[in-house]
């Protein structure tokens, strides 16, 4: 299986496969029965991610399984812990010793009809007016992958999420926090681009 990108470091693995149509994807050997209820409705550029990322963990752990608590993703057996993310044409996964988040996001101008569901004023004073879609798409990808590590707890990704002021020239330590009124949990943020894609990874 051709891999697209290999972002990997010294305590995970991330991988990013893009679709690749003479690349079979077969459901009955790829998919959990576990998860064939879930999946059920699914449309079909959907459920091909969904394949992609069980065809990336075959190629890493052959005998464990994608399976979820509330929605959120985790192994078994639990002998790591794992992310995923997808964006057809693209899906990406992370196996890692600590927590891990990752998110793919394509840019798009339209998140700027969004921004006040998940940044504050007081966030976006560092944001050039001549590229507001790429920060926005930056820090709405870095926030997404905060929330995949404090899933069941910190739901809102404006009040509960903050990155930090960055530049598009240093983009593999963005500051960022998941915090309430009693917590505060600091990061720092790697970002990657390729194609109109972005890649945001947090590692605990």
């Amino acid at each position: 299986m051709p891999l697209y990108r290999d972002f990997s470091d010294d305590t995970a693995t991330i991988l990013v496969w893009k679709y690749d149509e003479s690349e079979e994807l077969d459901i009955h050997e790829l998919l959990e029965p576990e998860n064939a209820e879930k999946v059920k409705d699914y449309h079909p550029k959907k459920l091909q991610e969904v394949l992609m990322v069980r065809k990336l963990l075959k190629s890493l752990k052959p005998h464990s399984k994608i399976l979820y608590k509330e929605r959120e993703p985790f192994l078994s057996p639990k002998d790591a812990e794992i992310s995923i993310t997808h964006s057809f044409p693209f899906a990406a996964i992370a196996v890692s010793k600590n927590k891990i988040g990752i998110d793919i996001e394509k840019f798009n101008p339209k998140i700027l009809r969004v921004i006040d569901k998940f940044t504050y004023e007081n966030e976006r004073g560092f944001i050039p007016k001549d590229n507001e879609a790429a920060f926005y798409t930056i820090i709405w990808s870095v926030k997404e992958s905060m929330y995949k590590i404090h899933h069941s707890k910190y739901w809102s990704l404006k009040k509960n999420y903050e990155v930090k002021p960055f530049e598009l020239k240093h983009l593999h330590k963005i500051s960022c926090r998941v915090y309430d009124e009693q917590f505060s949990d600091e990061f720092k943020a790697r970002v990657e681009f390729f194609d109109d894609y972005c890649f945001t990874i947090v590692e605990e």
